[in-house]
């Protein structure tokens, strides 16, 4: 009897860990918040590792050390010291409105979100300086290292850093405090389209970390960031390193390859240009998107001090006259007609971060397979490794910047900001040009949408152009158009539509279709929205036919550009060629692969 007992035990215990293990995640200080749906890959994450990939493929050192995970969190009003308690366990990158955070909360203007956590530094480290890197925190950020302050960032979309060395414990475990201000669309700051109450085109926020956070080691004297031009006329790359506390003497070696074939090396000043001959020229489109591997070394008095790894692709986007007189938009020299969708860059699960790289590449991969070669970056900036990844599969970017302050109708003028506003939008504005400069993908910058927060346009287009003397400038995608800057850019809904063609700038139609099709059990909401609702996947397809035999004829008047609305659903609206949670592609693949790239017979 007692056996039989004992073995009824066993199998009870069995079963209650069984359970417990199916409802609890990898880690039990953290559980997915609930969502109405959710990706595949929401399932695949690990709470111990998420994000591990290297966040900054464009300039790589082999020592780092990744600090996504769990973190302790707070939410407290605004006016309150830090906490000495928390509220609970937060999974970051994500932010924590999402449901990938474990939190699931909005904070507001009223309110800091606070984080916490441990770290410790390899002792193979000693003797170096620490940086502590933010990829992406929205939106005012300080910093405490064991119990001081480390510093303050302003901005939600791009990359800071602080050199925590001076902070630093000499052994044992540091500590790591940051609060978070974000007022959301109660401030001026750029925010896109986030809102508190999100309806229609306006979606739910992002507040706090929500790109990877990590830890570098680098020596006293190191390169801080480099700018590559590349003139493809004249076969020259042209190489401009920032450097801290280097001697006169330094010397920057920059050694440049393809497939694995030695190419060329230039020695030059550490706070000089470096130029090299690319004699053998294999030039970057999205078609064949070449890329050279760039090796970039500190050498002092002979020694090797400092290295990093990059990569960059030879390509030129200019304006040019086709042979009928049309402005065109050209990419090496050559009209390239540019079609890509409108992609926003949210998920139903992580919001503003995607749940993986995987996911992410998905998109692109997704975009590539249904025939576009372009995609407009709409008002969000993303983590470096997405433009890694459109560099790599070959996809050109228009990159807007994310809007902010007040909107203006088509017919106002622009806005006047405060000098708090605009000196804080130029900023941003410098800081996502200077920290994506490097990617050949990106081939446009558009500083404002459709009159959100619209001012002092052509000073905006000088600004720009300051910065990147390389790329075009579109002054506004959608209205309001200033007559300054390289495009001429009109949306209209939900048929395609062409501009007049002008002699000094292309023109593009810059948003057009937002054909809806609700995919059951792939909503968001059951009350959801397209510009023009389709009944079934085959109206779907025959009405995107039928706006494409359009632009392709509008190509053949002038028409250098045009943006489909949009790759995937986002929230309300479902109008996507794929469902928010990218189960469900709403067309036949190879079909709109067709279609995308005028390669069918359009029906009269």
């Amino acid at each position: 009897m007692r056996s039989k007992n004992k073995y009824y035990y066993i199998i009870f215990t069995l079963v209650i860990t069984m359970v417990l293990t199916s409802c609890l995640s990898k880690d039990s200080g953290w559980q997915m918040a609930s969502t109405p749906i959710k990706s595949k890959w929401a399932d695949k994450i690990d709470p111990k590792n998420p994000w591990p990939e290297y966040p900054r493929p464009q300039m790589v050192r082999k020592k780092w050390k990744n600090l996504n995970g769990l973190w302790n969190y707070a939410i407290r009003p605004a006016d309150q010291a830090q906490p000495t308690d928390w509220d609970g366990r937060i999974l970051v990158p994500y932010p924590v409105e999402s449901a990938l955070s474990g939190v699931k909360e909005q904070v507001g203007k009223d309110s800091l979100l606070w984080y916490f956590r441990n770290f410790s530094v390899p002792k193979s480290w000693n003797g170096n300086r620490i940086l502590l890197h933010f990829e992406a925190v929205d939106w005012k950020t300080t910093v405490w290292i064991n119990g001081k302050k480390a510093g303050t960032h302003k901005g939600g979309y791009n990359p800071f850093t602080f050199d925590i060395t001076g902070f630093l414990n000499k052994t044992g475990d540091q500590k790591l405090v940051l609060s978070v201000w974000d007022p959301t669309d109660d401030g001026t700051q750029p925010r896109g389209k986030q809102v508190r109450n999100p309806h229609g085109i306006w979606y739910t926020s992002t507040t706090g970390i929500w790109q990877t956070v990590w830890l570098e080691p680098v020596p006293e004297s190191y390169i801080s960031s480099f700018q590559i031009s590349t003139d493809i006329d004249n076969k020259l790359l042209s190489l401009k390193t920032d450097t801290r506390n280097i001697q006169k003497s330094d010397q920057v070696k920059a050694i440049v390859y393809f497939d694995n074939q030695l190419i060329g090396e230039s020695n030059c000043r550490a706070d000089s240009f470096c130029n090299l001959t690319i004699s053998d020229l294999h030039l970057w489109s999205p078609g064949d998107p070449n890329l050279y591997d760039l090796s970039i070394q500190l050498i002092r008095e002979g020694k090797i001090i400092d290295k990093v790894e990059s990569y960059f692709g030879m390509r030129k986007i200019s304006l040019g006259k086709d042979k009928q007189g049309f402005t065109r938009i050209f990419l090496n020299n050559e009209f390239v007609f540019q079609n890509g969708p409108l992609d926003q860059g949210f998920w139903p699960d992580g919001l503003y971060t995607p749940p993986s790289d995987e996911a992410m590449k998905y998109d692109l991969e997704m975009t590539r397979k249904l025939g576009f070669n372009m995609l407009r970056k709409h008002v969000k900036v993303e983590p470096r490794r997405f433009y890694y990844w459109c560099d790599k599969l070959g996809i050109l970017v228009w990159q807007d910047m994310p809007s902010g302050d007040r909107y203006i109708g088509s017919h106002d003028p622009d806005i006047k900001r405060t000098q708090e506003s605009s000196l804080q939008f130029e900023y941003e504005l410098e800081q996502m040009i200077t920290s994506k400069f490097n990617h050949p993908s990106i081939v446009m910058w558009v500083p404002f949408n459709e009159g959100w927060g619209q001012y002092n346009t052509a000073g905006i287009v000088d600004f720009i152009k300051i910065i990147d003397p390389t790329r075009l400038v579109n002054n506004t995608s959608g209205w309001a158009d200033r007559g300054v800057g390289d495009i001429l850019d009109l949306h209209h809904y939900p048929e395609p539509v062409l501009p007049e063609p002008e002699q000094k700038r292309a023109i593009v139609l810059g948003e057009f279709g937002g054909l809806g099709y609700p995919v059951p059990e792939h909503t968001w909401v059951e009350e959801n929205w397209g510009y023009r609702n389709m009944k079934d996947t085959i109206e779907l397809i025959n009405k995107y036919e039928e706006f494409y035999s359009n632009v392709w004829d509008f190509m053949e008047q002038g028409l250098s550009a045009s943006v489909y609305t949009q790759i995937t659903d986002v929230e309300t609206e479902t109008n996507g060629l794929l469902t928010y949670d990218r189960k469900v592609v709403k067309v036949d693949v190879e079909h709109v692969y067709k279609i995308n790239t005028n390669i069918f017979v359009p029906a009269p």
